[in-house]
């Protein structure tokens, strides 16, 4: 094995530079610095001031590293909030590693120019299109509009419509399993009306399932045989909506209940937790129950429970740690 090929295997890509996996302590996996729903920049009832953001952010990931936390994973992708040069600042100034996404989805919040490229009548983009974007992302760089490139993505993120894949959304999956394949880094993809279905997707282009992630697993009406088998093709499964109870979200005990099962039933080492939450958002609501909830909150719901204290903090630490790890 080349010395490339060995410290691939054994580091993180951060937006300040590969880091040995060991060095990522408790993880964050799937959170957003910054949130702005697409468009909300340019409205004159919101205001952009990058101080005021900063500070947000900042505060956000202070109070994450005071309760022990080390890494967050900002999996807002391409676009919805992704400030490269703000998280380098915000990794600088408050010592939290913090890894980006490149990828982008659902279909609805797509610019007008991944819906209709160059073609009479308009098609969606093909998937190698979108696996030649998302990789320059990881190999090259991230792209700073009009500015430059800066440091890689870690991972690809993604998402279907819950109401069901679009052939534009089924393109971006099968994009983003391209780009795992060929950069050795994680999908994380949020699914639409099927989760196992979605995986296969990934899956039929070759990808491991070790390298693939499916979320949004919490929703109320996904059941539990899903989930199991979605385990059993050996993906990982994310709950990433803890900390919300209700409105369309499992509540906070019923997670716990279903991830002490898990638990139980050997799937432990493949399962992640996250709250979606926000540093600063714009145009959207925040989520400003802090990236540290899942770790302070839940698993200790989860110790009361049964759980052991290895397997619980292995949630935020081994599992998300084994997911990023480049291979």
């Amino acid at each position: 094995m080349s010395n490339d090929a060995q410290n691939s295997a054994t580091t993180v890509t951060t937006v300040l530079g590969p880091i040995p996996a060991d060095e990522l302590g408790v993880i964050a996996v799937s959170e957003a610095l910054l949130s702005v729903l697409p468009g909300a920049e340019h409205a004159h009832d919101i205001s952009m001031d990058r101080s005021q953001i900063f500070a947000e952010a900042a505060s956000a990931l202070n109070a994450f590293r005071e309760a022990g936390g080390s890494t967050v994973v900002d999996t807002t992708g391409m676009f919805h909030g992704r400030d490269v040069p703000l998280l380098e600042a915000l990794s600088r100034s408050t010592g939290v590693t913090i890894v980006a996404s490149t990828g982008m989805g659902p279909e609805e919040l797509l610019g007008g120019y991944f819906l209709t490229p160059q073609t009479n009548p308009p098609t969606p983009w093909p998937a190698e299109k979108f696996a030649d974007l998302f990789t320059k992302e990881i190999a090259e760089g991230m792209v700073v509009p009009r500015i430059e490139r800066r440091g890689p993505a870690g991972l690809v993120v993604t998402a279907a419509a819950t109401e069901g894949m679009t052939p534009t959304e089924e393109s971006l999956f099968r994009g983003a399993a391209r780009t795992a394949l060929s950069t050795g880094a994680p999908v994380i993809a949020r699914f639409g009306a099927d989760p196992v279905a979605d995986l296969d997707v990934l899956l039929d282009e070759g990808l491991s399932a070790e390298r693939a992630v499916i979320a949004g697993l919490d929703r109320s009406e996904v059941d539990r045989a899903a989930i199991v088998r979605a385990l059993d093709r050996g993906a990982f499964v994310l709950l990433d909506h803890v900390g919300s109870n209700g409105d369309g979200w499992l509540t906070d005990g019923a997670r716990a209940d279903l991830v002490s099962g898990l638990i139980a039933d050997g799937h432990g080492e493949r399962i992640l937790l996250s709250a979606s939450a926000t540093g600063a958002a714009r145009g959207v609501p925040a989520n400003d129950i802090g990236f540290g909830f899942v770790l302070t909150d839940f698993l200790p719901m989860l110790t009361s429970r049964g759980v052991s204290d290895a397997a619980a903090r292995g949630l935020v630490t081994a599992n998300p740690r084994a997911l990023l790890t480049r291979r």
